[in-house]
């Protein structure tokens, strides 16, 4: 039996990730509360793979 929810990383990068956030006006103001906060990271950001 499979878990009910499993998230893609394709997904999450398009929803979530910098360019995404960049792409919409509200995206732009999360990242600016992000950077006025302090954030290390702004967004998320996929794995390097080995």
């Amino acid at each position: 039996m499979r878990r009910t929810l499993e998230g893609t990383k394709i997904k999450r990068q398009h929803v979530s990730g910098f360019r995404a956030r960049m792409a919409t006006p509200g995206g732009r103001e999360v990242l600016n509360r992000r950077r006025a906060k302090g954030r290390h990271r702004l967004a998320i950001q996929a794995k390097k793979r080995a």
